[in-house]
């Protein structure tokens, strides 16, 4: 039997199939149509090409597997067509999901994020039992409430007999960022001197493969309709960027920014590259008000049930600098 991996040759998606590989997993990739393979390059894996919302192509690409991880979507801070976010990160997961149903699946992983845990406002870690709130929609931008809708599809499924575990990765940082995402940006940013200070809040942060290590954990011991945090190092922005910059060897303006004042200042990026420069934004005013709020997680349950590795930070900002300078991003 095979293992589905929707999203494979995304940044998280193709580090999950190296490490089903290296279980000696038979792994199909289910791939959007034009998405660049680079990501795959090399690896024994049978290539689908299909639109998530197209329902006989998604039936079709599970027939002879057994199980299934569900990580296509759209991560970005901007779209010129919001609307596109929700017809595949909800529509498409619906599409996904269905068909899994239908096949009679052993297990099933759905990726999520940390975007769809609520909020503590004392800054204090939240774990898999905080619920998404009214706030967390007001200050959340279409990413963060497309998500929150899509595993609430999810929890649905499973409550309906689907086998399936939620995990929720946090900012995930490392090698074959291509894209970048929006949080491998933050690096390519400072590495361009694009960073003009530090935040006065901070976010949770995992590297790439922990987090790769953590689906496959999910699939291996993860309780059925139960969601996993996972996630390694809570980190102020100051504390990141001395980071960045130690292991660059560059310097990092390290100014403290105000809470009050980052949504106004991606408010002004924001303005400046859609109206101005007709490019997508590096900022917006939604993203920069979700980042001034702290969002730190606690992982317990993911280490304590599944057996969660960590990764020094150290050693994964190093990997992701390294990564980008080899391959000209900065």
């Amino acid at each position: 039997m095979k293992t589905l991996v929707t999203g494979a040759s995304g940044f998280i998606g193709s580090a999950v199939v190296r490490k089903l590989l290296a279980r000696n997993r038979q792994v199909r990739c289910f791939v959007e149509p034009g998405a660049a393979l680079d990501n795959l390059a090399g690896l024994e894996v049978e290539i689908v090409r299909g639109d998530i919302n197209d329902r006989e192509a998604v039936a079709r690409a599970l027939k002879g597997c057994d199980t299934l991880f569900h990580l296509a979507a759209i991560y970005a801070i901007w779209l010129r067509d919001p609307a596109q976010m929700y017809r595949v990160n909800v529509e498409g997961s619906k599409t996904v999901l269905w068909a899994a149903f239908k096949a009679n699946l052993d297990k099933v992983v759905y990726t999520s994020s940390i975007a769809a845990v609520g909020h503590h406002p004392d800054g204090t870690p939240a774990n898999e039992q905080d619920q998404f709130s009214d706030e967390d929609w007001h200050v959340g931008n279409s990413y963060v409430r497309s998500k929150w809708l899509s595993e609430s599809d999810a929890l649905r499924f499973a409550s309906e007999g689907l086998p399936l575990v939620v995990v929720n990765p946090s900012f995930p940082f490392g090698e074959r960022d291509r894209a970048p995402t929006p949080t491998g940006g933050f690096i390519v940013a400072a590495l361009r001197g694009q960073v003009p200070g530090c935040i006065d809040a901070g976010f949770s942060v995992i590297d790439v493969d922990d987090v790769a290590e953590g689906h496959v954990l999910a699939l291996e011991q993860g309780r059925v309709g139960e969601r996993y945090i996972l996630t390694n190092h809570n980190l102020t922005y100051r504390d990141f960027y001395k980071t960045v910059a130690k292991v660059a060897e560059q310097k990092v303006p390290l100014r403290k920014i105000p809470a009050w004042l980052a949504p106004s200042m991606g408010w002004a990026v924001e303005r400046l590259y859609v109206d101005v420069l007709h490019k997508p934004p590096i900022a917006t005013y939604s993203a920069a008000r979700y980042a001034a709020r702290t969002h730190f997680f606690d992982n317990e349950k993911a280490r304590r049930e599944l057996g969660l590795p960590t990764t020094p930070v150290e050693v994964t900002i190093e990997k992701s600098v390294r990564w980008f300078r080899e391959n000209g991003y900065a």
